[in-house]
């Protein structure tokens, strides 16, 4: 990964791999609490405190530094997809948490906001990858790149140990092969 938007284009790679099983979960009608919320941690985690924050917190005020907009076009349309993903992702919680309870009437309103969440997040990442940064890539320089780049390194040193980039990319990989075959 030579430049900050081809590192975020990886951890793309792992999420849209976890969704691909968050979708097997559904399409398998999975009851398993402990894999719901592994992989809602891991969305928690991983794809937002992780990720996401990368872009929130370094990438965008960078392009917003270059003239995009945080209040229109494809830097505010981002924001506001990654609040519809926590929204989502908020359901899927307080709805697992209902079913610990022992009502498992609510396992299709989990269904139904997984689903949401993962188009949301195919159409989002497709977005991010072929329009939002190649335009990060034409407006910054090599050397902006390039410290983009040690910032990330640098927040994942504050990422929970449990939740880094490769534990998380473990634990996707742990349930692929229990949902994917």
């Amino acid at each position: 990964m030579n430049t900050a938007t081809q590192n975020l284009e990886h951890d793309h790679v792992f999420i849209l791999r976890l969704i691909d099983i968050m979708e097997a979960m559904i399409q398998q009608n999975c009851t398993n609490t402990d894999h719901l919320e592994l992989a809602v941690n891991l969305i928690r985690n991983f794809a937002d405190c992780f990720h996401h924050a990368k872009e929130e917190k370094l990438l965008f005020p960078m392009m917003i530094t270059k003239g995009f907009s945080d209040q229109q076009g494809p830097v505010a349309l981002m924001l506001s997809e990654h609040e519809l993903g926590r929204m989502y992702t908020g359901e899927i919680t307080k709805n697992i948490e209902i079913i610990k309870q022992g009502n498992s009437t609510v396992l299709t309103k989990i269904y139904s906001n997984m689903q949401s969440y993962i188009s949301l997040l195919r159409n989002h990442i497709g977005k991010e990858n072929n329009v939002l940064f190649r335009m990060a890539d034409q407006v910054f320089s090599t050397e902006e790149q390039q410290n983009l780049l040690v910032q990330f390194a640098e927040a994942e040193k504050s990422v929970d140990t449990e939740f880094n980039s490769e534990n998380s990319v473990a634990k996707i990989n742990n349930l692929a092969t229990i949902y994917l075959q």
